[in-house]
């Protein structure tokens, strides 16, 4: 008799979800199996399935509200496969003290933006700008030293030597509540006439140091290294200042509505995404009052992190792009599947009933119990562009109907798969693994042992679930986890509204030989 698999620990644990990737030849069978192989108790084989493999049109919008951005995504990127894609982001920002007081004939110098994009920690350039830097010291001591530039790449997805013209607009429509749901493609109005402020941005961020002369110690060191944006200060006089003591000021139910917000964009059209924490910005404005001739520096700081609206807004130009007619065909499949973040399409695998009928065939008569099965899918070869780095974050969900309580008219329902609900807790799972990322082409396998053992063998299905996989949905991204870090945060939560890959894969293809399949292992004894 084959072993009998006992049913995994139904807990979230964070070993797992496809952040695990490995570069192997050939793949091996699932942990979940090997105790098939243990003292000869059965002998793996494994057998390839024809799969329909079919793209999902999501219409180019997805929910980007401030329950979904974990980042935010800015710039544009125009290439051949998928069109043009270009990223804006909105927020409102908020006083961080309701009725403030300036003092008297406050007078703003300067007000600036600070966005902090995430960057390559590891590949800086360092570049001394001053050898004879005086630094006066808080006790007006004056000292001899260096004034240093530490300069970063941002990481990016598309074009990476390009100039991007930064354009910070007001927003003049009310933006929602930070809880409200906003969907990707939703415009809301910004005064187009006025720029609030501007940077030419070519890629680099930097900070800078201020070490002593004589021991080489740090005087100075410039916090997170960030993109600064001077904004038109005389906005932020009549805006501001001008308003200290009136309704405006005295709380955020007003100030927002005087305020609504502001729209951070880049004029061109082509270039490449990045991304940067909505969290992270900083917005500050520094201003002098006092009477006479004396004047006291001072500075406000506004409010931009959570309690804010956060809206990641994204256009499309497909043009004559090959993903504008990419078939989406259910039934019987596309040749080629294009999967795109922020809103492009997805991928849905769906199982030949020939195949079912087959594999419990082979239960029936032969004792073939699965071993291991998973889909693998290669990148196609309109893909092979070395200038764009290969995805290495997905999600795998199930559609299924549920029989419990079935609902008239019958809706599919989404949920994780069994895989990851069941399996989660036993050692070496992981939701998929990629394989020759630096060749072409390269392919990925999902894990769908446990799914496809409950559609095959009697007993393998818990009996108080009566629902049946009928497809599976891959989208670019990772499962968030829960706030507390102890597992997911659920299916809904994800990093695809904001991830920035995209990539072409072999679909439904007779001609292909690397056209997706379903691999199983099963043993006999």
């Amino acid at each position: 008799m084959i072993h009998t698999i006992k049913k995994a620990v139904t807990i979230f644990s964070l070993v797992i979800f496809g952040s695990a990737l490995l570069h192997n030849c050939e793949p091996d069978a699932d942990t979940l199996g090997e105790q098939l192989f243990l003292d000869g108790a059965a002998q793996g084989k494994e057998m390839p399935f024809d799969l329909i493999a079919f793209n999902i049109n999501n219409n180019d919008s997805i929910r980007s509200d401030a329950a979904k951005l974990g980042l935010a995504s800015l710039g544009a990127f125009d290439e051949a496969q998928f069109g043009m894609q270009k990223a804006s982001y909105l927020t409102q920002l908020r006083l961080s003290t309701y009725n403030p007081d300036f003092g008297e004939n406050a007078v703003v110098d300067s007000v600036v933006l600070v966005m902090k994009p995430t960057y390559a920690s590891d590949s800086v350039k360092t570049t001394t700008v001053d050898d004879n830097y005086t630094y006066k010291t808080t006790a007006d001591e004056t000292v001899n030293a260096k004034k240093v530039v530490n300069t970063y790449p941002v990481l990016k997805f598309g074009k990476a030597k390009r100039t991007f013209n930064i354009q910070i607009n007001e927003v003049t429509e009310f933006l929602k509540s930070p809880s409200d749901t906003v969907k990707s493609n939703q415009t809301f109005a910004f005064d187009n006439s006025k720029v609030l402020g501007s940077k030419e941005f070519k890629g680099d961020i930097s900070s800078v140091a201020i070490t002593k002369d004589s021991d080489g110690s740090a005087l100075f060191t410039a916090s997170t290294p960030g993109i600064r944006i001077q904004l038109d200060k005389t906005f932020f006089q009549n805006k501001i200042i001008a308003k200290k003591g009136q309704p405006e000021l005295q709380d955020a139910s007003n100030f927002i509505r005087h305020i609504k917000g502001i729209r951070i964009s880049v004029v061109e059209d082509d270039g490449y995404l990045f991304q940067f924490s909505p969290n992270d910005l900083e917005l500050i404005m520094y201003y002098k009052n006092g009477t006479g001739t004396t004047k006291t520096p001072a500075t406000y700081s506004f409010a931009l992190g959570s309690a804010n609206t956060h809206i990641g807004q994204y256009q499309y130009n497909r043009g004559e792009a090959p993903v504008k007619n990419a078939g989406y065909n259910s039934t019987t499949g596309d040749a080629k599947l294009y999967a795109q973040g922020m809103g492009g399409p997805s991928i849905g695998i769906k199982l030949r009933q020939q195949t079912i009928d087959s594999l419990k065939q082979m239960y029936a008569n032969d004792k073939a119990a699965i071993i291991s099965a998973k889909i693998r899918i290669y990148t196609d070869a309109s893909w092979n562009n070395s200038n764009y780095a290969k995805p290495t974050a997905f999600t795998l969900l199930r559609k299924y109907v549920d029989t419990n309580t079935p609902p008239t008219p019958i809706k599919i329902k989404t949920n994780f798969t069994n895989d990851l609900l069941k399996l989660a807790g036993v050692t070496g799972y992981t939701l998929f693994k990629a394989y020759d990322l630096d060749k072409n082409p390269a392919y990925y396998e999902f894990s769908v042992t446990q799914s496809i053992k409950e559609l095959v063998e009697p007993g393998s299905k818990a009996t108080d679930d009566k629902t049946e996989t009928k497809y599976f949905k891959i989208d670019l991204g990772s499962f968030q986890s829960n706030t507390a870090g102890t597992g997911l945060a659920g299916y809904k939560f994800t990093t695809t509204p904001y991830n920035t890959s995209r990539a072409v894969f072999v679909g439904t293809n007779a001609s292909n030989a690397n056209r997706v399949k379903l691999r199983v292992t099963y043993g006999t004894k």
